[in-house]
């Protein structure tokens, strides 16, 4: 008797420490991406002399035109390198509370740098630091306007869904990011 139970025991602890053994370890923790050092400076574009009002008008009226095409009453603005207005349009029809926020796309993408649509990503992914930056809109609907090399000013579309305003400042941008 003595012998069955001394070798039940004995199993029993062989097994108890083989199963300890092959238990996972736990996973190292995932790098965080901000800790991550890139070589290049991202959306460095230099600022560049302001758009012109001719420029800035031409813009609008080119989103103007995919709006129209697509049936989408909205509001464009366009601001210069220092995300000052210069020209803006109201479509007949286009929601009131979009006034401002067309404007704060074409600023955001101004000042910043890049289409509104990575403040959108970026609160996407979590990575919601970004709301405690000034002037931040995590929207898409703001893109830069580039000519040779440097950023003259940006145009920004409110009254849609996100990606309706891109679509529309995306053919506005057309006009000078060529």
């Amino acid at each position: 008797m003595k012998i069955c139970t001394l070798t039940a025991v004995l199993l029993a602890t062989g097994l108890l420490m083989a199963g300890a053994a092959n238990a996972q370890q736990p996973a190292a923790p995932a790098p965080n991406p901000l800790d991550a050092v890139p070589e290049k400076m991202p959306f460095n574009t230099p600022y560049g002399a302001p758009i012109s009002l001719e420029k800035a008008q031409a813009a609008i009226q080119a989103a103007v035109a995919e709006a129209n095409k697509r049936g989408w009453p909205l509001n464009i603005a366009v601001v210069d390198s220092g995300a000052n207005l210069v020209a803006f349009a109201r479509m007949d029809g286009a929601q009131l509370a979009s006034i401002a926020i067309s404007e704060h796309k074409a600023r955001a993408a101004a000042k910043f740098r890049r289409p509104t649509k990575a403040g959108e990503e970026a609160m996407q992914k979590g990575l919601t630091y970004i709301t405690t930056l000034d002037d931040v809109i995590a929207s898409r609907g703001g893109i830069p306007l580039v000519e040779d090399g440097k950023l003259i000013g940006a145009i920004g579309c409110s009254g849609g869904t996100g990606s309706q305003d891109e679509v529309v400042c995306t053919a506005g941008a057309a006009t000078i990011n060529k």
